[in-house]
C-alpha cells in the first residue's frame, strides 16, 4: 500500500464513527516514528495490516480548523452544544468516547462533534474546512507526577485531497528511536 501510495494512488478516507477528528484522511504532524508505532499496534490488535509502512507527505492545512488556537476550540464548543441540542430533539443517543481513563481511544463523541460541524458549514453553504489539527495527550504519564506522557502527538485529518502536496517514502533513519 505504502509504496502505491507513493506511485500516485489516492489515499482512502478514514471514515469510522471513532475517529478523533472526524472523517478524512490521517497523518501524524513531524512523528514518523509514532506513526510506525500506531501501525504495528493496530497489526498487533486487528491482523488487517500485514506490515506495517510509513509514508511522509506534504500537506498544506488550507483553511484549517485547528484544535490548538482559541478559535478552533470555540468553533468545536459551539459544535458539541448544538450537536447535543440536535441529538435530544431528534431523540438520538448522544455517542460517547470510551477507552480507558487516559487515553478514550474510542472518540465517537468527538467524531460526531467534528462530522457536525462539517455538515452544519455544507448545510449553511459555508466554506468547509480542508483539514483539522489537534493535540493528543495519551499513553500514560512518562514518570511519577509528570506532565509528559508517552504518546503525545499532533494529528492532522486532511479532509481535502487537494491539500496533500506530494507523498514520499520516510528515510529508515527517521522511523528509528534515538536520542
Amino acid at each position: 500500500m505504502g509504496d502505491s501510495l507513493i506511485d500516485g494512488t489516492p489515499f482512502e478516507e478514514s471514515r469510522n464513527e471513532y475517529d478523533w477528528l472526524g472523517w478524512g484522511i490521517y497523518f501524524w504532524e513531524a512523528n514518523p516514528i509514532r506513526g510506525l508505532e500506531f501501525a504495528n499496534e493496530w497489526k498487533e490488535r486487528n491482523g488487517k495490516i500485514k506490515e506495517p509502512y510509513v509514508v511522509g507527505a506534504i500537506i498544506d492545512l488550507g483553511y484549517c480548523l485547528d484544535l490548538t488556537t482559541s478559535a478552533g476550540v470555540r468553533a468545536i464548543r459551539g459544535a458539541h452544544k448544538d450537536f447535543i441540542a440536535y441529538s435530544n430533539k431528534a431523540g438520538s443517543p448522544i455517542p460517547k468516547n470510551s477507552g480507558n481513563d487516559e487515553d478514550k481511544l474510542l472518540r465517537k463523541l468527538d467524531c460526531a462533534v467534528v462530522n457536525h460541524l462539517h455538515h452544519v458549514l455544507q448545510v449553511g453553504r459555508q466554506k468547509p474546512f480542508d483539514s483539522v489539527k489537534g493535540v493528543f495527550i495519551e499513553g500514560g504519564r512518562m514518570y511519577d507526577d509528570s506532565g509528559f506522557y508517552n504518546k503525545t502527538h499532533i494529528q492532522i485529518c486532511v479532509r481535502n485531497p487537494e491539500c496533500i502536496k506530494g507523498v514520499f517514502r520516510v528515510p529508515d533513519h527517521d522511523l528509528k528511536s534515538g536520542i
